[in-house]
């Protein structure tokens, strides 16, 4: 393998680290938001300075030769490097302004968020605040998010994590809904009830199963993904829902079911460490961490 030139280009070598992690031109061209003609020049010009072969064909997708295994862990620890230099100079910015994004999930954005939003408009209308809405779980240390709100405790150790909040999830359905179809008194009389899902997976079901209510993938006749959307359907009478109890307070018109069952929730607020030492993060954090805790 041939050692990099001294006039080693970054953007050449960042654009054979992002084909190779996505396994395409197309798909890296997406990720780095350049056109694939320009991404694709970017990594011949990267073959021809090094001599090397990096890439060949299988089918549509690409597959790394030799040479470009031995270099992609070489170029992934650039890039990581380079994740690390712009997270502290991100770090040592002490200004009262610029942009800050917080992760959080949609139903926190939408109705827990707002008044925390409203005090920072007010201390500090310097910071832009942008609002990344997803139940996913943001990457911080590649910058996703500078700050995100979650309900696991983060495993990563060059990241800040603090408990804020310990609160609970409950039952819940429309007074229409249960007017119709009648008000269990026991979880046995849940079985016969139809829920609504917030994901695609078995989580809510293996939960309700693990406090002995017998329902089955057949009583989930709807739900949706979008923690918003799946609380709206339960308010518009589709059946029981699952909601934290500070927003199905705020909700006219549900009613809890069975108060007996409560989920835990707890709430975890987290940044990189290296962010912790930024004006704008810190006012951020402290505001979430007051509000929240």
């Amino acid at each position: 393998m041939k050692r990099l030139p001294k006039g080693f280009n970054w953007a050449q070598a960042h654009a054979f680290l992002a084909t190779a992690e996505a396994g395409s031109f197309s798909a890296a061209a997406r990720d780095l938001g350049l056109t694939q003609p320009t991404l694709g020049r970017q990594v011949a010009a990267l073959e021809a300075d090094l001599g090397v072969t990096l890439f060949e064909r299988a089918g549509r997708s690409l597959v790394l030769t030799k040479s470009g295994l031995e270099l992609l862990d070489h170029v992934r620890a650039m890039g990581e490097a380079a994740e690390r230099v712009a997270l502290t100079a991100a770090g040592q910015s002490q200004a009262v302004e610029g942009h800050v994004s917080l992760a959080v999930t949609d139903v926190t954005a939408a109705y827990l968020l707002p008044p925390v939003l409203h005090r920072l408009r007010d201390e500090a209308p310097g910071i832009t605040v942008e609002i990344v809405a997803s139940n996913t779980m943001s990457d911080l240390r590649r910058r996703e998010a500078d700050i995100a709100l979650r309900h696991v405790r983060p495993d990563q150790p060059d990241l800040i994590a603090r408990r804020v909040r310990d609160t609970t999830a409950h039952l819940y359905a429309a007074k229409a809904y249960l007017d119709r179809c009648g008000r269990p008194a026991s979880t046995a009389d849940l079985a016969g009830h139809d829920f609504v899902g917030f994901d695609a997976s078995d989580r809510l079901l293996v939960a309700l199963n693990g406090f002995g209510i017998p329902v089955t993938r057949e009583n989930f006749r709807i739900g949706s993904e979008d923690g918003l959307v799946a609380w709206e359907m339960t308010r518009q009478g589709f059946g029981v829902g699952v909601m934290i109890r500070e927003l199905a307070a705020m909700t006219p018109g549900v009613e809890q079911i069975l108060p007996e069952i409560a989920f835990p929730v707890p709430t975890w607020l987290v940044t990189h460490c290296e962010l912790n030492t930024s004006r704008r993060i810190r006012i951020v954090f402290d505001a979430l961490a007051d509000a929240f805790g």
